[in-house]
């Protein structure tokens, strides 16, 4: 068992509730500004058969056709270094209580770029 860790699933500000798009989604907890990062997704791993592990922000993100954040492919994690692995960050001033959205095409295992098509933004 680890002791002493600051490890959280999701960060501090996010929970999840029932959503009224489906099943479960990401709610923020206080408002959020524009261009705030969440944190990280997914983290790339060529193991995997669609090359990235679902973390639990990306896991309950409900997709919308007019979102409030976007995806980002990144290389760099500030804390982490390198690493290759998806970001969300707010596109817009976000209300507290508010559902957290994505606009997303989901994984196209037919074709091996499927991660440039991710594309999260109106």
């Amino acid at each position: 068992m680890i002791k002493n860790s600051n490890w959280r699933p999701l960060p501090n500000f996010i929970t999840i509730q029932k959503s009224k798009i489906d099943g479960l989604g990401l709610f923020t907890l206080v408002p959020l500004k524009a261009g705030t990062d969440l944190g990280m997704s997914h983290v790339f791993d060529p193991r995997f058969q669609d090359h990235y592990i679902r973390l639990p922000l990306g896991a309950f993100v409900n997709h919308h056709e007019i979102p409030n954040c976007k995806a980002i492919f990144s290389e760099e994690d500030p804390e982490l270094g390198s690493i290759k692995h998806i970001r969300i960050q707010a596109l817009m001033d976000i209300a507290a209580g508010e559902e957290i959205t994505l606009k997303y095409v989901i994984n196209k295992l037919e074709n091996p770029n499927w991660e440039h098509e991710y594309e999260i933004t109106q």
